[in-house]
Order: C-alpha cells, then sequence, then structure tokens
C-alpha cells in the first residue's frame, strides 16, 4: 500500500522466483509484474488522495503527468519500490511519499531560485519598457512618418519621371527649329532637369533628417531594451551554469558525473528539463540509499495534451531526448536487459510480385523495412541479399511493428520513377487496423497535422502551427467485442500518421491494438499494409498488389 509517510514503500511478494533476471530497459519494455503491482497501488492512492489538489487535466486547466516505479531490494533482501513523478505538480517538486528530485531547483534561497528570480525581474522591466505608452508612440510616429514619406517620395519620382518625358518630347520638337531659338529652349529644359535633380536631393536629405530625429529618440528605449536583453542572455547562462554543475547523478558503480559531461559525450548540450523526468530520480535515490534497482517502470496518469497522445494509466518508455544520455549513465553497472528490437530475427522473404525492375514482398511485424541506428538486419537487407545486388531499394516504408506490402526497386532509377508517383499522390494504399474500442461513425476523412516530438523521438505529436499536413479517409468494416475493424486510405504518408489518427483524441481516440507508442503493447500491433496499387513506371501498366491481413 502506497503511503505519503514513507518513500520506500514495502511490496506483497508472493512468488520469489519472478524476481527479475536483468534491469528493464527502459526505452524499450514490457513492465515487469512486480512494476505494474506497484502501478496499482499508486493509482488506487491518486484516485482516492486528498494531500494535494491537482486536476491531472480533468478539469481543462491542467494536463496529466508521467509517474514513475523503480522495484528495488534493500539491504535485508526485502522487495519494495519508489515513486517519483515527472516534473512539478501544483509548483512543486517534492511530494510526500515520493522521490525528491535529483537537485531541488525550487530551493526558495537557492542559487537557482535567485537566478530566475533576477531574470523574472529583468523579463517584468522588458515588459514595461515595450509596452510603455511613449515607447509604443514613437514606434508608431516613425512607421507612420516612413510610409508619409515612402509617399511624397514616389509621388515626386513620378512627377519628374513625367517632366522628363515631356522634356525628351520637346527636345525632338525643338530639333526642327532654327538653331538659334533651340538654345534657349534647350537651356530652359536642362535648368528643369536641374532643379528637379536638386528637388530629390534636398527631399532625400529632409527624409533622412526626419527619420533620424525620431530614431535617436527612439534609440533611447532600444538600446536599453537591447542591454536588457544581453544582461537576461548572461543570466540564462549563468543559470544554466547552475544547472549543469548542481545535476550530478550517480551510476551503479558509484561514480559520479555531472549533466554537462553526460550530454557531452553525445556532442549534445542538455535540453530543458533533463534530469528533472521521474526515471533518473528513482535511481539517483536507489543509490543514494543502498537500493538495489530490479525493474523500472513509467506510467501515464491524467488526461492526455492537446498535442501529444498520452492514454491515461498507460505505461510508456522513457523519453529519449532528455533521458537517454542521463539513464543509459546511470544504468551502468546494472545488468540491464536489450532492447528488444535489437534482437536478430531470421527474416523470411514472401514475394508478393516479381519483374526485372521491381520487387513486393510481405514484411512480417517487428521488422525494420530499412536499417536503423543500431540495427541493421531489415527488408532491404534482405532483399539485397535475395538479389545479390547492392542496389536494391525499398521505395516507401513501413514501421517496424506494421506488417505488409513493402515494394522495392531494383535500381536508382526505377527507384525515382516510382518514387515520384509516391510523391505526386499517385499511389493508392489501403490498411487494415484492429482500434481498441468500436467506432460510431462508420466512415469518415482525418486532418490532424503531424510532426516529430522532439523530446520523445521517434513519437509523433499533433501540431496546428508548425506540423505538416496529414490527411487519412477509414472505412469500419466491423464493430465486434468492443474492437472495430477499419480500412484506411491515406492521402498523405506521414511518420505515424495511421497510428496517431486512430489514437489521438481529435482523431478516432482509439489507439490501434498493441501499439505501444500511442496504445497499450501487445504480442503485435494489428495494423498491415493490404493493398498497393501503381502505375508501373516501365510497362505503364497498372499492378495492383494485395495481401490479406492475418489477423
Amino acid at each position: 500500500m502506497f503511503e505519503t509517510t514513507k518513500i520506500w514503500h514495502p511490496l506483497e511478494v508472493r512468488d520469489r522466483n519472478q524476481i527479475p533476471v536483468q534491469f528493464t530497459y527502459p526505452f524499450n519494455y514490457q513492465p515487469h509484474p512486480w512494476v505494474i503491482q506497484a502501478a496499482e497501488e499508486i493509482k488506487s492512492y491518486l484516485n482516492e488522495q486528498q494531500d494535494f489538489d491537482y486536476a491531472f487535466g480533468w478539469d481543462d486547466q491542467s494536463v496529466g503527468k508521467m509517474f514513475g516505479i523503480l522495484i528495488v531490494e534493500n539491504a535485508e533482501g526485502k522487495i519494495g519500490y519508489l515513486a517519483a513523478f515527472s516534473g512539478k505538480i501544483i509548483e512543486q517538486n517534492q511530494l510526500p511519499g515520493f522521490v525528491p528530485p535529483v537537485f531541488d531547483i525550487l530551493q526558495p534561497d537557492g542559487d537557482f531560485r535567485n537566478g530566475e528570480n533576477e531574470i523574472n525581474l529583468i523579463n517584468q522591466k522588458l515588459a514595461e519598457i515595450e509596452n510603455s505608452q511613449a515607447y509604443l508612440q514613437l514606434k508608431n510616429n516613425l512607421q507612420k512618418t516612413l510610409e508619409n514619406n515612402e509617399k511624397l517620395f514616389s509621388e515626386l519620382k513620378e512627377n519628374h519621371r513625367k517632366a522628363r518625358d515631356i522634356r525628351q518630347s520637346e527636345r525632338i520638337k525643338v530639333a526642327s527649329l532654327p538653331e538659334s531659338e533651340q538654345k534657349n529652349i534647350l537651356k530652359s529644359l536642362e535648368n528643369q532637369s536641374k532643379r528637379h535633380h536638386f528637388e530629390m536631393k534636398d527631399f532625400k536629405r529632409f527624409m533622412k533628417e526626419n527619420f533620424s530625429v525620431l530614431n535617436n529618440e527612439l534609440k533611447i528605449f532600444e538600446d536599453e531594451i537591447e542591454e536588457l536583453k544581453n544582461l537576461r542572455k548572461l543570466k540564462s547562462a549563468e543559470l544554466q551554469q547552475i544547472l549543469h554543475y548542481s545535476f550530478q547523478f550517480l551510476n551503479a558503480k558509484a561514480e559520479v558525473k555531472g549533466l554537462q559531461e553526460i550530454f557531452k559525450s553525445y556532442k549534445l548540450s542538455p535540453p530543458a528539463g533533463a534530469g528533472e523526468c521521474a526515471a533518473p530520480r528513482l535511481l539517483q535515490y536507489a543509490y543514494s540509499h543502498d537500493y538495489k534497482p530490479l525493474a523500472m517502470g513509467e506510467f501515464w496518469y491524467g488526461k492526455s495534451p492537446n498535442s501529444q497522445i498520452r492514454t491515461h494509466l498507460n505505461f510508456y518508455p522513457a523519453c529519449k531526448t532528455k533521458c537517454l544520455p542521463i539513464l543509459n549513465f546511470m544504468m551502468q553497472g546494472l545488468d540491464v536487459a536489450s532492447d528488444p528490437a535489437e534482437k536478430s530475427t531470421q527474416i523470411h522473404l514472401e514475394i508478393l510480385y516479381e519483374d526485372q525492375w521491381l520487387l513486393a514482398v510481405n514484411k512480417p511485424a517487428g521488422v525494420l523495412s530499412v536499417p536503423g541506428k543500431r540495427i541493421s538486419h531489415c527488408m532491404q537487407q534482405r532483399v539485397i541479399d535475395y538479389w545479390q545486388s547492392p542496389d536494391a531499394l525499398a521505395v516507401h516504408r513501413l514501421d517496424m511493428a506494421t506488417s505488409g506490402i513493402l515494394l522495392f526497386a531494383k535500381n536508382i532509377e526505377i527507384y525515382k520513377l516510382i518514387q515520384k508517383q509516391f510523391t505526386h499522390r499517385k499511389i493508392k494504399k489501403v490498411y487494415t487496423a484492429v482500434l481498441s474500442r468500436e467506432i460510431e461513425s462508420l466512415s469518415g476523412k482525418i486532418e490532424l497535422p503531424i510532426r516529430v516530438d522532439l523530446e520523445h523521438r521517434p513519437m509523433q505529436l499533433v501540431d496546428y502551427q508548425h506540423g505538416k499536413e496529414a490527411v487519412t479517409y477509414y472505412q469500419v468494416v466491423e464493430n465486434t467485442n468492443g474492437f472495430a475493424r477499419v480500412l484506411f486510405y491515406p492521402y498523405t504518408g506521414r511518420t505515424h500518421q495511421l497510428r496517431v489518427h486512430a489514437a489521438h483524441q481529435l482523431g478516432l481516440n482509439a489507439p490501434i491494438i498493441g501499439d505501444d507508442l500511442y496504445g497499450k503493447p501487445a504480442d503485435r500491433m494489428l495494423l498491415h499494409a493490404g493493398e498497393l496499387e501503381f502505375v508501373h513506371p516501365v510497362t505503364l501498366k497498372t499492378i495492383k498488389i494485395i495481401s490479406e491481413a492475418t489477423f
């Protein structure tokens, strides 16, 4: 039972033989039964607690929160667990019953808090200047003066142009007059031209002087603003240095490294919020109190943010942008399970279509389309081995967890030709999926722009400002036993498009079964690329390839 009077919470373990053989690989895992058991205790506490007032997004004024669990063994051999949350709750990073942060940035008299207060004062001063009536009036006057001068200047140029055209006509007419008469007329025209030249110079000088007076008055404000911004930049850098020095992490070998040093080995700068997630807090507390880490898991409690997909009570992998460098250091000295995705598999090549230019295969779930950063075995390599040619190229990609039709070109020329059809959306694709709930609307169109979630790669999020257009048509084939069998017709082909459009609350709000990123893990994700139709780039015949889903 989770109690706020202690941080080490005993766990009633009925079968000691269930003790984890290896520590959890935090970026791709199935939660250990003890982690699930501990999570249930925390969930019960959160459901009933009255210790703090936080709505977890239910009142639309806040969002849910990520909680972490670390199963540990103490010096006496007893099994218990530690609990943590990421970031802050009700503007606090410490709450009874949960482990404290690695570094308390909210300590009232601490260097970080004092530095933050200084920056807040600078921001306040900047806001006062930038919103002052005097500053805004000067900016407005300067803008109006520029616009008025430009208008007058354009009118003057136009008048001079017309006068120049008239003078040119006069010179042509004068050419037919006696030479004695030409001289006076030409001199008059030349004098007019000179007057216009000096008139233009005078007007430019007037514009410059007029602008200079107003600009000098404005510059007094601008210089002060620039000075404050430079000071803020300096104070922010000092604040970052405080963080980089203050966040000191332990690992299982009792080694210590600071935030800056850890990220430097990855040739990266620590991102904002690094070190404040649940996982580093848990390991830090365990090492500091001589607890042996056994298993870890993180789950979401509360309403999903509008952009991300976070399902209430679902487990999620640790974030990579903030946590991968830190956790990779902190787990040194532990026997950590390998990434399940790195396990080599014998890839069976099921050929659906082949000619001298193209090859379509049925990709199994759990296999990469092309080589990854850490994984070389993939469908493309299997096709290269089959053709005995290094020129084989995957024309498109399927997610590792997705099965179905994958098309390859035998050389770069064919690849470019077929790629054009994908680029111009001439390829027809149909996917079969089973969703985690029944869908009332039997057909429709989903339009949710997508971009990568920079803090949780490779996950995607919905972003109406910076996201790329993503459009999916769908048709419900069957609603039965609380699930929906759906056909997806993607108009665009964004990364994780179908998974996001299925799971997001503004889409179908029904994650695909087995989607371990946006829903709940299972033996496999029930998403299959079942139809692919295109015009053959050489024969110009329409090719339609079909692969029936096995689920």
